[in-house]
């Protein structure tokens, strides 16, 4: 089947399906996996995933983080990333860590795939969660910027780790090892000090009564109103690229990138166009399409063995439903809350698919590891909003959210007093 034959196809049966879960009041990305399993390898077959399609979902990815950065202001996410929040996102990724650790040593694993399964297991996929929450509409809520806090330092903290054994040499002395962990903190400090050295930047503008606005402003009047596009998109594009060549996924450098476009840099009428162009391109297109191509991962050999794959699973699912619990506490969330936190963590997909795409391109693990780890992100990718509106069941998650929509300023580390038992 050709390119363009395989995106109408998929396109059309993941808005369907998509559609379809919409009605009976689920979130839309269930019904979109589900129509990429359906028409890939696991079942009917229609749909290889493949270079081509793999290329447009990066550019989903990229426009979904966009669209997120430009709901969310840097100073939140910041925030809590501090104090309470870092030992939330600490958990987060070492109790999942530790549950692919203890299940590696159970089958005998040797250390690499130990290694690999435990990183897989602690990532939460930043696009995922994005998409899942804007949803939700609770995107400027607590639960929202720990989410996304603790997925950014989850993801960092994996591809950090992944840098370190992709600059190790085949015979590995404790040298090498230094070596290679010295060159990756280099790498994330040149990322850190970049994300600051902007910030602080734009803070001097702001307090020396720089204009901010003027700048998209001027852009619009030389080139036209269909620049402002562009222009946000080559200005977070550089962020990825920059974050790609340390090493690192786009996703993290994009993310962050986004982050700094805030309202307050466009006119009021210019910021809605953006967010009608970037909402018509999202969600009218890429996104459905990069949850069917999730769906299109999932390869029969998955389902050969079940003991090892739903081991895996379920040691997936309670340790992040734990941590995030755990670390919701921390931070002054009620049971309920902090439990939909730990249901937002368990969403893995695209980051999840990039680490292990890359452990077994380079033989770290083979292709049974590979299938079991492609149908672990794509059952906890479906179950997160599945759990999340379990957690926040009955009139919780409205009231949630209406909350937060009268009180959006409100610091996000602080306790809830949501009312909910504790």
């Amino acid at each position: 089947m050709t390119l363009l034959s395989s995106l109408l196809l998929l396109i059309v049966v993941a808005r369907i399906f998509g559609r379809l879960f919409a009605r009976f009041n689920q979130p839309e990305l269930i019904g979109e996996i589900l129509a990429g399993v359906l028409l890939g390898p696991a079942i009917l077959g229609l749909i290889e995933p493949n270079a081509a399609l793999a290329a447009i979902t990066e550019l989903a990815v990229f426009l979904i983080i966009l669209s997120a950065g430009l709901e969310m202001r840097f100073s939140d996410i910041v925030q809590a990333m501090k104090g309470r929040g870092l030992v939330l996102a600490a958990l987060g990724f070492l109790i999942p860590f530790g549950g692919g650790v203890v299940i590696a040593v159970a089958y005998e694993l040797d250390v690499m795939r130990m290694v690999f399964l435990g990183l897989c297991i602690s990532i939460t996929a930043l696009p995922v969660a994005v998409k899942l929450m804007d949803g939700l509409g609770i995107l400027n809520t607590p639960i929202s910027r720990f989410a996304l806090a603790t997925a950014v330092i989850n993801d960092v903290a994996a591809l950090f780790i992944l840098g370190i054994i992709l600059n190790l040499p085949e015979q590995r002395t404790l040298d090498d090892a230094l070596s290679a962990i010295g060159v990756a903190t280099i790498k994330l400090m040149v990322l850190c000090a970049m994300v600051l050295v902007l910030n602080g930047l734009l803070k001097w503008l702001q307090n020396n009564k720089v204009n901010v606005q003027s700048i998209p402003e001027n852009v619009i009047r030389i080139f036209g109103p269909e620049a402002l596009f562009g222009m946000v998109v080559m200005f977070v594009l550089v962020f990825g690229t920059v974050s790609e060549a340390l090493g690192f996924h786009f996703v993290i450098g994009a993310f962050f990138g986004a982050l700094f476009l805030d309202q307050k840099h466009f006119m009021a009428s210019r910021y809605k166009e953006l967010q009608g162009t970037l909402g018509s391109i999202t969600n009218g297109f890429l996104a459905p399409l990069f949850f069917a191509y999730l769906g299109l991962e999932l390869h029969p050999i998955a389902v050969e063995d079940l003991d090892f794959p739903i081991v895996v699973i379920v040691v997936s699912v309670l340790t992040k439903l734990f941590a995030g619990w755990w670390g919701g506490r921390i931070t002054g969330m009620g049971h309920r809350e902090a439990l939909g936190l730990g249901a937002v963590l368990n969403g893995r997909g695209v980051m999840e698919l990039v680490v292990a795409g890359i452990a077994y391109q380079k033989g770290f693990i083979g292709p049974t590891m590979f299938s079991t780890l492609v149908l672990m992100g794509i059952i906890t990718t479906f179950l997160t909003p599945i759990l999340f509106k379990q957690a926040m069941a009955g009139k919780r998650l409205q009231q949630y959210r209406n909350r937060w929509q009268a009180a959006p300023g409100q610091p996000a580390n602080l306790p809830t007093s949501s009312g909910e038992p504790h």
